[in-house]
């Protein structure tokens, strides 16, 4: 689906408890660089289901009311299956900057997931930022991304 909000500034963000840690952190620094957000939680650390948060900021990003969607849990396994059941969501597991690079430059994603027990924060800023900053490359890849729905 065509995103209808055609600023690249904006970001729809959730995790579970185990990823509630990085959300926050990463909450302020997108704040703090200028973007557009919507925080659809948890709200605390306490125990959640990873698909209560996954699928309404996949939603989000699915229906082009934000750009982007961050989403964090332990593994990033868990939030990117069910982010991935959404059509026109492509979201990608991403531990290093490399890999948030060409999740958007091949693969066009347009949902980062973390794995907020095996990366750092400055880590999740990063790869955060490389993802957010990289631009699709096209080409060769839209083919490739234009075969992914079937």
């Amino acid at each position: 689906m065509e995103n209808k909000n055609h600023n690249s500034r904006t970001v729809a963000v959730g995790s579970d408890h185990a990823g509630f840690e990085y959300k926050e952190h990463l909450v302020r620094w997108l704040k703090d660089r200028g973007y557009t957000l919507k925080d659809f939680g948890p709200r605390n650390a306490d125990s959640v289901d990873y698909p209560d948060f996954a699928h309404p900021v996949a939603g989000a990003v699915e229906r082009g009311e934000y750009t982007f969607g961050l989403l964090l849990c332990g593994s990033a396994n868990g939030v990117a299956i069910t982010a991935n059941k959404r059509p026109g969501i492509r979201a990608a597991i991403c531990w290093t900057e490399e890999l948030g690079r060409l999740a958007r430059q091949h693969n066009n994603a347009n949902v980062l997931c973390l794995p907020a027990r095996f990366i750092t924060k400055v880590d999740a800023e990063n790869i955060l930022h490389a993802f957010l900053q990289t631009p699709f490359e096209g080409g060769r890849h839209a083919r490739r991304v234009e075969k992914i729905s079937g």
